[in-house]
C-alpha cells in the first residue's frame, strides 16, 4: 500500500503563491481510472509558466505541474491496461486541470493514456515528450499536404528550443534538407550536429518588414515562434508549400497579407498536440518508435534532473537559456 509520496505543487492564496515538493496521498490525486507510478517527466514551456503567478495555464490551485509523463500501471479500472503496463500520457489536461506528472504517482483518464510503443523505453518517451511529439505531428501534417524530399529546403524556426531541435533531427532522419533558424549564434554546431545542413539568423526569416510577397526560398517549414516572423516566413515559402505552426513565442498576432494564399497556394497548418485525436496519437507515436526514432535522441538533452531541483530549473524556458530537453527523472 502507498502511503506517501513526493510531489511538486504549486499553490496560488490571494497573494501568496509557492511552487515546493510536498508529502502527498493517493487520497490527494484526483480520482480517475489508472494510478500510474511515474518513471520520468520532462519540462515543457507550459510548465514554466504554471509556475509563475501570472502565467495563466494552472485552471485550479493547488495543482501539481507536468504535462507529460511516463510510467507502469500500478492499478487500472479500466480493461485496456493492467497492472505493470509501461504508458505515455501527455497533454490533454493533464498538469493544468489535473494533477500532472511532477509526481512520484499520478491517476489519470484511461483515455489520455498511450500504450509505450515498442522500439521505445520510458526514459526515450519523455526525452520526445510533448516537444518531440509536436514536431513529429508538425512533420505529418506538412507530409500529409504533400511535402516530400523532391521538393526542397524545409525551415525549422527556433531550431534550438525543445519543438526546433526535434524537428531539425527528425527531418534530417527522414532525408530532408533541413535549414535552421535560430539567434544563438554559439549554437551553430550543436545545431549542425543534430542535423541541420544550413544555418540562417531569425532576421534573414523576419528583418522587421513584412512583405505581401518574399522570394521563395522553402518548401516548407516547421514554426513553433508564430507572430510577425511567422507573417514573414509565409510570403517566403514556395509555391504549393506549407507552414506547420505550433507555437507563440513571438506573439499571438500573424499580420499576413492573403496574397501567399491565393498566389501561391501556400497552406498554414495549425498544430494542436493538447487534444490530437487518439487515432492520429497513436500513429504519431508509433512513427517515434519506427521511421523518426533518433540514433542521437541523448544529444538532444540539455540536463537530467531530479524531483527537487524542478523549482530552480523551471523558469529556465522563460529565459530563453534552453536547449533542447530537460528531463525529470524519479527512479535511479
Amino acid at each position: 500500500m502507498i502511503q506517501s509520496f513526493r510531489a511538486l505543487v504549486v499553490d496560488k492564496q490571494e497573494e501568496e503563491f509557492s511552487v515546493e515538493v510536498r508529502n502527498l496521498s493517493l487520497e490527494d490525486l484526483p480520482k480517475s481510472d489508472i494510478v500510474i507510478r511515474v518513471h520520468y517527466s520532462g519540462i515543457n514551456y507550459k510548465d514554466s509558466l504554471a509556475a509563475i503567478p501570472n502565467g495563466n495555464i494552472v485552471q485550479n490551485y493547488p495543482m501539481v505541474p507536468g504535462i507529460d509523463l511516463a510510467g507502469v500501471v500500478v492499478s487500472s479500472t479500466d480493461k485496456r491496461f493492467v497492472e505493470g503496463d509501461e504508458v505515455i500520457a501527455t497533454s490533454y489536461e493533464i498538469g493544468v486541470s489535473h494533477f500532472g506528472g511532477y509526481s512520484e504517482y499520478a491517476r489519470v483518464r484511461a483515455d489520455w493514456v498511450v500504450p509505450l510503443p515498442k522500439g521505445l523505453t520510458l526514459k526515450e518517451a519523455m526525452i520526445i515528450g510533448t516537444a518531440g511529439f509536436t514536431a513529429a505531428l508538425s512533420i505529418q501534417r506538412l507530409e500529409e499536404n504533400n511535402l516530400s524530399k523532391e521538393k526542397g529546403k524545409v525551415l525549422v524556426t527556433g531550431a534550438t528550443g525543445g519543438v526546433g531541435s526535434f524537428a531539425v533531427s527528425f527531418l534530417s532522419t527522414l532525408g530532408y534538407e533541413v535549414e535552421a533558424s535560430t539567434g544563438k549564434t554559439d549554437e551553430i554546431d550543436y545545431l549542425h550536429s543534430i542535423g541541420a545542413q544550413s544555418i540562417v539568423s531569425r532576421e534573414e526569416v523576419y528583418d522587421g518588414k513584412i512583405r505581401a510577397l518574399g522570394t521563395q526560398k522553402w518548401a516548407a517549414a516547421v514554426d513553433p515562434v508564430g507572430g510577425e516572423p511567422l507573417a514573414s516566413l509565409l510570403s517566403q515559402i514556395a509555391y504549393g508549400g506549407s507552414v506547420a505552426v505550433s507555437g507563440l513565442t513571438a506573439g499571438t498576432s500573424v499580420p499576413t497579407a492573403v496574397f501567399p494564399f491565393i498566389l501561391r497556394s501556400v497552406n498554414l497548418l495549425g498544430i494542436d498536440s493538447v487534444y490530437c485525436p487518439m487515432e492520429t496519437r497513436l500513429k504519431v507515436w508509433h512513427r517515434l518508435a519506427t521511421d523518426l526514432k533518433l540514433s542521437n535522441m541523448e544529444q538532444l538533452v540539455q540536463n537530467e534532473i531530479s524531483l527537487d531541483e524542478l523549482p530552480n530549473a523551471l523558469p529556465v524556458l522563460l529565459e530563453s537559456q534552453a536547449r533542447g530537453r530537460t528531463i525529470v527523472t524519479f527512479v535511479s
